[in-house]
């Protein structure tokens, strides 16, 4: 790949990208990851790296790419946004990612030699992918069909570097095992969701700071009290969808309360009702 086409794979990377983040019609959908994931930056990635030569040629050519094409994505929205060139201040956490796609594309085009070195490059990118790829999959059952492009861009990638890079079957065999692998654990490990919520408690005096409160279902969230100018507050960390009791006591006072969290196509509805009137 030469230079050229570098700076014009650059250019309109970043151009896709800002469009898609300033179209009222991509909101809540695949289209919106390109600009927040690295999903698709992997993939671009791993194009520059393979039509490169030598590693310091996929080193340089993959740090410029970045370099020039987020920048731009944030100077192509600036004109639609409210924020301005405010919108820069978001610019920090792609700035450190350029930064390594130095070293990594260097080590990254080794990846070509589709050895074991290749399975070790490729592993985490793999598990990343994977574990990437389920979450958006979660998302897709809960809201189909938003983030079915991003569930299929992880998994796809994932058969096709499989395919590209390994020659015999042990390794692909690997790497698929790495992949269900990092699967498995989002289903086991990870929870469902992870909102944190802020509500004022209804229908209460306000508590000392000696209250406490619980919920029963301690799988499902977890609570805390506090006042802020003569309002009592709660604040909710949910992991999962669905309904609980919560009990606030304060000294010899006690109130009783129906707390849920229903799924929303825009958020998450959370609900707060006293029932021991």
């Amino acid at each position: 790949m030469s230079w050229v086409k570098v700076v014009i794979f650059t250019v309109a990377a970043a151009l896709f990208t800002a469009s898609m983040l300033v179209i009222p019609v991509t909101e809540g959908t695949s289209f919106r990851e390109i600009g927040v994931g690295v999903e698709c930056w992997v993939l671009f990635a791993v194009i520059i790296m393979t039509n490169c030569e030598k590693p310091l040629e996929s080193a340089l050519k993959t740090f410029v790419f970045f370099l020039i094409s987020q920048p731009l994505i944030y100077l192509f929205q600036v004109p639609f946004s409210d924020l301005g060139f405010g919108l820069f201040m978001y610019y920090k956490w792609w700035f450190i990612v350029t930064l390594f796609t130095f070293p990594a594309a260097f080590v990254g085009w080794y990846i070509k030699k589709k050895n074991w070195l290749s399975l070790l490059i490729l592993s985490p990118v793999i598990v990343l992918l994977a574990y990437t790829g389920t979450l958006f999959m979660r998302e897709t059952y809960s809201h189909f069909p938003f983030y079915l492009v991003s569930t299929l861009v992880c998994f796809g990638q994932i058969f096709i570097y499989l395919y590209a890079f390994f020659d015999d079957k042990i390794r692909q065999i690997i790497g698929l095992i790495l992949a269900v692998g990092a699967v498995i654990v989002v289903f086991a490990v990870v929870p469902k969701i992870d909102a944190t919520i802020v509500i004022a408690l209804p229908d209460t005096p306000v508590l000392s700071e000696s209250a406490h409160a619980f919920v029963e279902d301690k799988k499902l969230c977890g609570v805390e009290v506090f006042n802020v100018e003569n309002e009592t507050f709660l604040r909710t960390r949910f992991v999962n969808y669905g309904s609980t009791v919560l009990h606030v006591t304060d000294n010899s006072e006690s109130y009783t309360y129906s707390l849920s969290l229903e799924e929303d196509e825009q958020a998450p509805s959370i609900k707060l009702e006293r029932t021991d009137k």
